[in-house]
């Protein structure tokens, strides 16, 4: 595996992931974000150019200092070729498995390749599999922009029903963090507070002026940490934000897709009511601790 550095092969690349699309979505989001600032200062590696097999984007080293920061030390991986990946992952130039890691992926063929290099080298394994859904016509999207427009307005006829929405900021992420299933503590806290400074995120405010529903994007284009607070369940408010953030993101040409539990039916619900197919592929994670962490 190596770097691929030019802006001229990213662009090339990216645009052969979209006929992958699920299965290529980690990586094909996150390669849009690093054709676009790369806030994160994250880097592609294939294994082969231009007839490539597999591609990994990962945080560049010196931004995976804390060995037990697995937000940071993320992952992600889509491959032609699982039977070979074994041997690619087992590589320390490609993956540090000395350190808590996560690697996450829409293809669960790549399960048995990581749990064999874990096993070899002492590691423990937490594997989360979920839904995932996706827009069409929205996910397959090439350029974006820099400035933020005008917030999209909803119909008129429901105005009067809708709290008005905001853009998040760094100073919500205690609130967002605190209601994250996989954060409630310091390094999500970081984690969330770096995803607000660099990518849009989205709420609507109570009449007192607090957050009650949100979502925010992250390094890879997926919208995650949606939540609402309970007394304002059941009222469309996080119709209200896929619609308006929805719309948003489109006119942006921004690609964008979600994962959602398998019990919260609910979600799934408005996902469909949106347009969303769940896609077959699935959405996985694996968070990978060293014993010594464990």
């Amino acid at each position: 595996m190596f770097v691929l550095h030019e802006s001229q092969k990213l662009q090339i690349l990216y645009e052969s992931l979209e006929k992958n699309i699920p299965e290529s979505l980690k990586v094909y989001g996150t390669i849009f974000n690093i054709r676009n600032k790369n806030p994160f200062n994250m880097e592609v590696l294939v294994d082969a150019w231009p007839d490539y097999q597999m591609v990994i984007t990962r945080p560049r080293r010196e931004e995976m200092e804390d060995d037990l920061d697995h937000y940071t030390n993320t992952y992600h991986i889509f491959t032609k070729a699982p039977d070979n990946l074994e041997e690619v992952l087992a590589c320390p130039q490609v993956i540090n498995w000395e350190q808590t890691f996560q690697i996450q992926g829409c293809q669960e063929s790549v399960d048995q390749a990581i749990r064999k290099v874990a096993a070899s080298k002492s590691v423990q394994v937490d594997y989360i599999n979920t839904m995932l859904f996706t827009l069409e016509t929205l996910v397959k999207c090439k350029t974006s922009s820099d400035d933020k427009m005008e917030l999209v307005k909803v119909d008129e006829d429901n105005k009067e029903r809708n709290f008005p929405g905001i853009f998040l900021d760094a100073s919500h992420a205690g609130l967002i963090n605190e209601q994250w299933d996989f954060g409630k503590n310091e390094r999500s806290l970081k984690y969330v507070e770096r995803c607000l400074q660099n990518f849009p995120g989205f709420g609507v405010l109570d009449p007192e002026g607090q957050p009650i529903s949100w979502i925010v994007m992250e390094q890879s284009c997926e919208l995650r940490m949606g939540y609402t607070v309970p007394k304002y369940r059941g009222q469309g408010n996080m119709w209200q934000i896929g619609y308006r953030f929805g719309k948003y993101l489109y006119q942006k040409k921004v690609p964008f897709y979600l994962h959602v539990a398998g019990d919260k039916e609910k979600v799934q619900q408005t996902l469909r009511s949106f347009g969303f197919t769940l896609s077959a592929c699935g959405w996985h994670q694996w968070k990978c601790t060293p014993k010594k962490y464990c």
